[in-house]
């Protein structure tokens, strides 16, 4: 294997940056809105989430205590 064919596949820094300014304009940024309205939906499902593993631990924690103690 020749070291030549690896140097010739490579991306120079140069053309890389050019390629992911390219992709980034091609990217459709969300509105103001939809950002509010997304952060507030994530919020409530990691609120939601939360709130249920919370008492499954509490749960699970009494079951133990209950058993062992």
């Amino acid at each position: 294997m020749s070291t030549s064919s690896t140097r010739e596949s490579r991306t120079s820094p140069a053309t890389f940056y050019r390629q992911v300014v390219a992709e980034l304009r091609k990217v459709v940024w969300p509105t103001r809105t939809q950002l509010i309205t997304y952060f507030w939906v994530v919020l409530v499902f990691v609120v939601v989430v939360m709130t249920f593993v919370a008492l499954l631990d509490l749960g699970f924690g009494k079951a133990v205590f209950a058993i062992f103690a």
